[in-house]
């Protein structure tokens, strides 16, 4: 039974024809831009999940990964039994979603179907079981580089593996401006990372789309409904709600709030009311990297800061946080006041162009991509990618029997009974 065909969310009064034709493939239209860029073959290696069957009782639930979607989904690592593979799967109580949250999500069921890019992720197999929705993705065995600064780099990542992840985003958002859309939920915790290295770019329910009646607008108006926590990655233009709207630029401010977050391991404007952060980033105040001015100042104190635009390597993140991070800390918690460290010239100039106050004066995805920062990007391969993730190892299958049995029947997730609950592995807020 497929998702639209669902009875538990008859009375949303949902019109499938209408939205699929809304939704209308569009993507040959770009394909001629960059071959290179826009194949239409699926993941490679691992992340492949194509020849998996939608049976739900071919699926052992492992253990819970994390749980999103103002808390309604939760995420399981699991195993296809006929062939021994390991999946996540997002499962989503339909009768406890309102009507907004059903059509949110038959946005990210269609969104799926319609986008084809290696850096978004996106999944064919869609499926239900009563009233959970079951959505499976690739494992991402590396979880999200929010857990990554959260588990191994509570100081910050190199600016090599910065380079990697960004470097991923870009190339997804520059798919999804081309198609017309813009995605208001670029975060840490929506860059997810496999086993074999591929960077992925998630979160497709805050999508919009910029085309209307055949004709791509300059600005839309629609305000995503997000939790407030989501707050410090939206752009100036998108919080004021004016008459000059927001567009695809809103993605690379977000991006550049992206980056000041790897770079120091936490979030900016996450400590301030929501009010100030707002009148902060209308005033066109911004986060620096920790080398010029931390924000706010007062949280590094006396500590002496440099400009002298040395690549920040990997040695130095891990030495930093064995000096700075507490040992009684909870690993979950983010440093309040991050050592600094010494950045490059081209990541202060990267971080400068995102975060300008006019949308105009921002680079495209396209343009971003040719930045000398990610220069370096081009000298790793697949060999040299665990080098950028020590200390981080990827995610196995537990050694103890599983904790659940296959997606119970009617609204009721199976719960995972492990000892540690309070760390999500993933974090799909």
């Amino acid at each position: 039974m497929s998702f639209l065909d669902c009875s538990c969310i008859s009375h949303a009064q949902v019109q499938p024809l209408d939205i699929e034709e809304r939704y209308e493939d569009t993507s040959h239209q770009f394909l001629s831009c960059d071959g290179s860029e826009y194949t239409l073959q699926g993941p490679a290696g691992g992340d492949d999940i194509t020849g998996l069957s939608p049976e739900p009782a071919h699926y052992q639930l492992l253990s819970e990964l994390g749980r999103g979607f103002n808390n309604l989904s939760q995420v399981n690592m699991a195993r296809h039994i006929p062939t021994g593979q390991l999946v996540a799967i997002k499962q989503t109580n339909l009768d406890e979603c309102t009507e907004e949250e059903l059509l949110q999500l038959m946005n990210e069921v269609l969104l799926s179907r319609l986008f084809r890019h290696p850096n978004l992720l996106t999944s064919r197999l869609v499926f239900s079981s009563c009233c959970q929705l079951c959505v499976l993705t690739p494992l991402m065995a590396y979880g999200s580089a929010d857990t990554l600064l959260r588990t191994y780099f509570p100081d910050g990542m190199s600016e090599s593996l910065i380079a990697y992840l960004l470097y991923g985003v870009l190339k997804a958002l520059e798919y999804l401006h081309r198609m017309g859309y813009v995605h208001r939920g670029v975060k840490a915790s929506h860059i997810l990372l496999s086993g074999e290295g591929r960077v992925y770019l998630s979160g497709l329910h805050s999508v919009y789309s910029m085309m209307r009646e055949g004709k791509r607008m300059r600005a839309v108006f629609d305000m995503p409904h997000h939790s407030p926590a989501l707050l410090p990655w939206l752009s100036p233009e998108l919080l004021r709600q004016d008459l000059h709207g927001y567009g695809v630029k809103s993605d690379i401010y977000s991006l550049g709030i992206v980056a000041c977050e790897l770079v120091s391991g936490r979030v900016p404007f996450q400590d301030m009311p929501p009010t100030q952060m707002l009148l902060q980033k209308l005033r066109g105040s911004h986060c620096c990297l920790l080398d010029v001015a931390p924000f706010p100042l007062g949280e590094l104190g006396g500590l002496k800061v440099s400009r002298s635009g040395v690549d920040s390597g990997i040695g130095e993140s891990v030495a930093t946080g064995s000096l700075t991070h507490s040992a009684t800390a909870p690993p979950t918690d983010r440093p309040q006041s991050p050592g600094p460290k010494n950045h490059s010239v081209t990541l202060h100039n990267l971080v400068q162009l995102c975060l300008q106050q006019q949308p105009e004066r921002r680079p495209s995805a396209s343009t971003l991509l040719t930045h000398a920062f990610f220069k370096q990007v081009k000298r790793h391969t697949r060999d040299t990618f665990l080098s950028l993730m020590y200390p981080a190892v990827p995610l196995t299958s537990p050694e103890d029997p599983p904790v659940s049995s296959p997606p119970a029947p009617c609204g009721h997730a199976p719960m995972s009974t492990s000892t540690d609950t309070t760390e999500a592995v993933w974090d799909f807020s």
